[in-house]
């Protein structure tokens, strides 16, 4: 995933790197001859061939029957089973229009579902590495309560680049297992902000696990972007 810039118990920090916890596969797909297959992406249908399109040419939904029958104006001989490649995702207006300049929203709802603020996206920057580093906030919470509390979206597993990084990663995983504990980390001078790793991308609660076996260890972070709530009792008539 990248580098991050952490900080242990003691006021010490470093560079460290991170990276995904399952392997990647690799898988290579034979037909029923043992030839090479692969996946490809092809166009099924335009625009101007959909439901809507055929609505407006044929004047009302119970009248596209009969325009099938007569003209078959939902295929496009020509272009319908092309392959695509080198796409771009477009948003496009209720005309069938490219938009080109878009204004997206956060919604805030309450556990009940129903809406609770809805206001301008904010472009969040990266703050995991940063010249503040990801601070050990010390808020140490039992994985039981953690585990039925949030849901975990992804983890990533926090690596050493060298010796002394070692050391330090090595150090703080042996800290969180003999406290059998998950730590909170946030981003900011005092960790209470969430973690954005890249431009623009999701937010975070990151929680640190540590786990030891003689000389290895293993430094999980996981990232949470939400929380199991109960919904107030409401009474009914």
């Amino acid at each position: 995933m990248g580098s991050i810039n952490l900080r242990n118990s003691k006021g010490r920090d470093a560079v460290v790197n991170t990276e995904g916890v399952s392997p990647t596969l690799r898988v290579r797909w034979l037909d029923a001859k043992g030839r090479q297959a692969m996946n490809v992406r092809l166009i099924r249908s335009t625009l101007d061939r959909d439901l809507g399109a055929l609505v407006a040419k044929a004047g009302a939904l119970e009248k596209i029957a009969d325009l099938l029958v007569q003209e078959d104006p939902e295929i496009d001989v020509e272009t319908f089973g092309s392959f695509l490649q080198d796409t771009s995702r477009v948003y496009v207006d209720p005309d069938r229009q490219i938009v080109r300049k878009v204004q997206e929203f956060d919604i805030v709802r309450l556990p009940d579902g129903s809406v609770k603020e809805r206001r301008p996206r904010q472009v969040a920057q990266a703050n995991t590495a940063t010249e503040t580093p990801l601070t050990w906030t010390g808020k140490l919470l039992k994985k039981s309560e953690v585990y039925n509390k949030f849901v975990f979206s992804s983890k990533s597993q926090i690596v050493h680049v060298n010796g002394l990084t070692y050391d330090f990663l090595h150090g703080m995983a042996k800290e969180l297992e003999e406290k059998e504990s998950l730590m909170l980390l946030g981003a900011g001078p005092k960790g209470a902000q969430p973690l954005v790793f890249v431009r623009g991308g999701n937010s975070y609660r990151g929680f640190l696990e540590g786990r030891t076996q003689g000389d290895a260890y293993c430094l999980l972070l996981h990232l949470s972007n939400l929380e199991f709530k109960v919904p107030e009792a409401t009474t009914t008539a």
